[in-house]
């Protein structure tokens, strides 16, 4: 209720300081206080879905979460319009969160950036993935703001879920990782000999990791399939989503999906409608031959943020201009699942070892990058039953 009450009161300070003051009470100025109070104030709308229970609420933007396999939840606050007090947070039962593994991997600040080392410390951390045997893995693309990335920050991070300690970091160089990268998300082979990530900054591209000597290597970078698509337009509460200069938001390749075989990987583009998919064995070939490294065209979707494969083989897609889930089938056809207007830009998808689906939601249509101010900061998780 507190928050309904503040945005509400902003159109009304708006309207009383036109009538106010005579000086500004002229058709003009009352069209630019009115468009003004609009902008801070999220759009009111009123579906919801029961099937979508609230997990748990933050006081920080939250994209990534991940469910270990013994029920644990792990979520990451990015460090993007503000400089988030915690990373890495593990979800208590009770709903709280705690720094995760420790508080000094959670210590970094932009202000304190030349005195604390990027390598051992999480910078800007983007996703977080629970592999089922015992290990969170923590993609930190070190870019405050999603800008130019910090000299030594980018990385992927391996935690032991047993004794709650760094088993081992991954650096990414520049030739990997550039000034303008932005590692997105990681999938990870069923026999950790291989990890794969979408790099949605520029150029766009995928990252392949051989876990085991800990070189990595670029591949499909700059390749249509792992860019943006110029005629696709974001679609948020029925307009096209613009920042305050006029520019849309264009998003390089974002959305991953391992099929369980760990033999296919799945990606789009944020701001794009096509899937595509490659063997993962000629990702691992690209370091010597990047010529090997095909992607083949798998569906026609919609701007989307994140991917699940289940047991079943189906793709959830977290849809962006209708704050929902759908499910992609394996006969290409697309089905709604629910939509709710609490979800607001859908990020991240996990599922739980009962199988329970979870989902967070960005608000990044609400975030300063497209306000004064955020216009929505409910941040929150939930979770849903899957269909049988």
């Amino acid at each position: 209720m507190h928050r309904i009450f503040s945005r509400s009161s902003v159109l009304c300070a708006a309207a009383i300081l036109v009538l106010a003051s005579p000086n500004l009470a002229d058709a003009q100025t009352m069209e630019r206080l009115t468009n003004k109070a609009k902008e801070l104030v999220a759009p009111v709308t009123s579906k919801t879905d029961g099937r979508l229970e609230k997990v748990a609420t933050f006081d920080h933007q939250v994209t990534g979460v991940t469910v270990s396999k013994d029920g644990r939840i792990f979520v990451n606050f990015p460090r993007w319009s503000e400089d988030v007090p915690v990373s890495v947070a593990e979800v208590m039962k009770d709903g709280s969160i705690r720094p995760y593994p420790n508080d000094e991997w959670n210590a970094w600040r932009n202000a304190k950036m030349s005195e604390i080392s990027a390598k051992d410390h999480f910078v800007t951390v983007q996703s977080v993935f629970a592999d089922g045997r015992g290990s969170l893995w923590v993609v930190d693309p070190a870019a405050p703001n999603s800008e130019k990335t910090v000299k030594d920050g980018p990385k992927l991070v391996q935690i032991d879920l047993k004794t709650n300690s760094v088993k081992r970091i991954y650096p990414f160089g520049s030739d990997v990782a550039g000034p303008a990268s932005y590692l997105n998300d990681v999938r990870i082979a069923p026999d950790e000999a291989f990890a794969y990530f979408t790099d949605s900054g520029m150029p766009g591209g995928l990252v392949v990791l051989d876990l085991n000597s800990g070189k990595a290597w670029r591949a499909l970078s700059d390749d249509p399939s792992t860019q943006f698509e110029k005629d696709v337009v974001i679609q948020v509460d029925g307009k096209p989503l613009r920042r305050p200069d006029g520019r849309q938001p264009l998003f390089n390749a974002d959305s991953i999906a391992l099929s369980k075989d760990g033999k296919t990987l799945y990606w789009k583009a944020l701001t794009g409608k096509t899937m595509y998919r490659i063997a993962t064995e000629t990702l691992q070939k690209a370091s010597q031959d990047p010529s090997a490294a095909k992607p083949e065209k798998y569906a026609d979707t919609e701007p989307t943020d994140g991917l699940w494969i289940d047991d079943q083989n189906r793709i959830y897609l977290s849809t962006i201009q209708n704050d929902g889930v759908k499910i992609l089938g394996s006969d290409g056809k697309v089905t709604p699942l629910l939509q709710d207007s609490r979800l607001r830009l859908p990020d991240t998808f996990t599922q739980g070892p009962d199988g329970t689906m979870y989902v967070t939601a960005s608000h990044i249509q609400d975030s300063p990058w497209f306000h004064q101010g955020w216009a929505d900061d409910s941040f929150t998780l939930f979770k849903f039953t899957p269909p049988k």
